[in-house]
């Protein structure tokens, strides 16, 4: 018997095997359609990595009489999501600021009372690094029990040297540990912390001059993201952060156009940024530079639901001008408490008319794309990691049909089943 016949695992009896197996780059247009499904699938996996994927009838030869086999019921199998936007730790929460807002406040009106971001900074601040470390993995077995196998983690509840490092750290020790994969992104500027709210650009010099050299040398982070709003930077602040990024060879995120347009998308095209998030009063002329500059949009309607408001980006705009369009969950605290995908991807199809295939492209190979992971992740092809999940459903369109189902699929990460 030989060591990879140890190490095979096949997954059989796939009613649908949902590969997105294509180009090897993010997909656009009709391309977001093709999913590259194959009826009574197949997967068989060695070290970790898929081997094969295809028709059982094609490959029942091929498995090793030593492989370990999952019979899959008949049920539908995906790539594990890639979750490309999310706030994953933060201490305590602002269930507060939920009533507030059911009661009418808006999120402008709770951030200039004092609410808001800056109540979780200063819960942040007061937690040790262990604190953290235990919140977020109870945030990230959220995720992982929806099927959500990689992510992208922000700091940005520090607005300190000390906190923003903690938090980082916190991002890099989860991924260690595993199982799922985590990309962590410094969002050092994220708004000015109460205390600096007169001295901005004393502010800004730390980040610029402390935060960003000091997170690029030790590699903390793999992306530098910021906030530009009216409540947050402006264009030409977020400009000297990004660039400072850049030149740390960071690459670049923006959090950019969700309240009004004009809030830095066009900047993240300028600067060549790997995305531009939110985009929910983006106008077309805006879509056109990130098509131009090869920008991927991520989309996040939860946080649109969650703030009760009603303008969502233009998803469909989006598609049929060609952008690669990525859904991300945006899960954090306030403006978005929702970690689940395919809660996210339910609110894709209703409120910005995307197609369920459209949806789970952009939840999955597109989203993987964007982490600069596509070659690792989000499709099931020869080489790549194999991360997948076996829904609850025979059908791939129930997944974003059935909202909210309470569901438990089988997560699987490098071929190993999640344990939660």
């Amino acid at each position: 018997m030989t060591e990879s016949s140890l190490k095979q695992v096949a997954v059989v009896n796939i009613g649908q095997l949902v590969t997105l197996a294509g180009p090897a780059r993010p997909r656009a247009g009709a391309e977001m359609r093709e999913l590259g499904i194959v009826s009574d699938g197949a997967l068989i996996v060695e070290d970790g990595r898929v081997l094969r994927a295809g028709s059982y009838a094609e490959m029942r030869t091929s498995i090793e009489q030593a492989a370990e086999v999952i019979d899959a019921g008949g049920c539908v199998v995906t790539p594990g999501f890639v979750d490309a936007h999310t706030h994953l730790v933060f201490a305590g929460n602002r269930a507060a600021e939920y009533e507030k807002r059911i009661a009418g406040a808006t999120y402008q009106e709770i951030a200039a009372a004092g609410g808001g971001i800056q109540s979780t900074v200063a819960l942040t601040r007061a937690a040790t690094e262990d604190e953290l470390l235990t919140q977020a993995r109870q945030h990230r077995d959220w995720m992982l029990r929806g099927g959500t196998t990689t992510l992208e983690g922000k700091s940005g509840y520090g607005l300190n040297r000390e906190t923003e490092l903690r938090m980082l750290r916190v991002l890099v020790r989860l991924n260690a540990e595993g199982p799922a994969r985590i990309v962590p992104t410094l969002l050092a500027a994220h708004t000015v912390p109460k205390e600096m709210a007169d001295h901005r650009e004393e502010y800004l010099r730390v980040i610029l001059e402390e935060l960003i050299p000091e997170v690029a040398a030790a590699g903390l982070a793999r992306y530098c993201d910021a906030f530009c709003d009216d409540h947050a930077f402006t264009v030409d602040e977020t400009r000297t952060v990004l660039e400072a990024a850049k030149q740390h060879g960071l690459g670049l995120r923006i959090h950019a156009e969700q309240f009004r347009p004009g809030t830095g998308a066009a900047l993240g095209a300028e600067l060549g940024a790997a995305t531009v998030d939110h985009l929910e009063t983006v106008t077309e002329e805006t879509l056109r530079m990130l098509l131009e500059a090869k920008v991927q949009p991520v989309l996040l309607p939860a946080s649109v639901f969650c703030l009760s408001r009603t303008q969502y980006p233009p998803a469909r705009a989006m598609i049929e001008l060609g952008l690669p369009l990525v859904l991300a969950t945006d899960f954090n605290p306030g403006s978005s408490p929702a970690p689940s995908m395919p809660f996210t991807m339910s609110l894709a199809c209703l409120q910005m008319r995307m197609s369920p295939a459209e949806a789970l492209t952009a939840a999955t190979v597109n989203a993987a794309y964007s982490l600069g992971l596509g070659a690792e992740v989000g499709s099931l092809e020869r080489g790549k990691a194999a991360d997948f999940v076996i829904h609850e459903c025979r059908d791939y369109r129930e997944l974003a049909y059935y909202v909210a189902a309470p569901a438990r699929p089988r997560v699987f990460i490098a071929g190993c089943e999640v344990m939660l």
